[in-house]
């Protein structure tokens, strides 16, 4: 009875792991997405709790189940990607752009998983858009050119697609343009100033954020040595 006892708990206990463990999505370091925006006031502090100064360049959330946790940093954070533009399906007809644009952004957010939404992809089920991340574009900010977005006013009416398909690659931080400003990169280094994300994360355990993780159940430290500001609240714009 007690061995049977045992093996029951070490069942539930594997199945647990294994729920957990397909919550998440194991995603490429190359691959294609759907890319949305959201608003961010500057100098307001992500999920990811990076100084307010990363405001002031290129920054996204990435939806939920790609960025790696629900309750505090998920291992996306601070990584760093080259987004491009590729076309976007939502205009009648679909808009292919003449130009092709692309940006690196450093990952700051999260987009949460919702049951309909532009980052409601899971292991097992896409988004609407037909792919599993989105990237959720910090927009509009000063770091970013006001036509950054192509578009076709005198055609569609609108100049907003809101959804495009884009590709992605993860790329060193150095090519972010908030590298050489130690304030907008975070360090776990600083951890005591509540900067966390990692200046440039490798994936492994050590640089994302070890001291506020899911592992520990520590919420993050959203303060910063200039001044306390809220945690930023998501909301995507289409």
């Amino acid at each position: 009875m007690l061995l049977s006892l045992s093996f029951l708990l070490l069942w539930l206990v594997f199945i647990a792991q294994a729920s957990n463990d397909s919550s998440w999505i194991d995603y490429p370091p190359d691959g294609t997405a759907t890319m949305t925006h959201y608003t961010i006031p500057d100098g307001f502090i992500a999920s990811c709790g990076c100084t307010g100064g990363s405001t002031g360049y290129p920054t996204a959330a990435l939806s939920q189940s790609a960025y790696g946790s629900s309750t505090a940093f998920g291992p996306a954070c601070g990584k760093c990607f080259n987004l491009t533009l590729v076309d976007t399906y939502t205009g009648d007809p679909p808009f292919f752009p003449d130009v092709v644009k692309h940006i690196v952004v450093k990952v700051t957010d999260l987009c949460p998983l919702s049951q309909t939404g532009w980052c409601d992809g899971t292991p097992t089920k896409k988004n609407p858009g037909g792919q599993y991340l989105n990237f959720d574009l910090a927009f509009p900010s000063p770091a970013i050119p006001d036509d950054f977005f192509p578009s076709n006013e005198s055609l569609y009416g609108y100049s907003d697609f809101g959804v495009w398909n884009i590709t992605y690659q993860t790329v060193s931080c150095s090519n972010w343009a908030g590298w050489k400003n130690a304030a907008a990169l975070g360090s776990v280094a600083d951890l005591g100033d509540g900067v966390c994300c990692p200046a440039n994360p490798t994936g492994s355990a050590n640089d994302t954020c070890p001291s506020f993780s899911d592992d520990n159940g520590l919420p993050p430290d959203t303060t910063t040595s200039v001044a306390p500001l809220p945690l930023y609240s998501h909301m995507c714009l289409l």
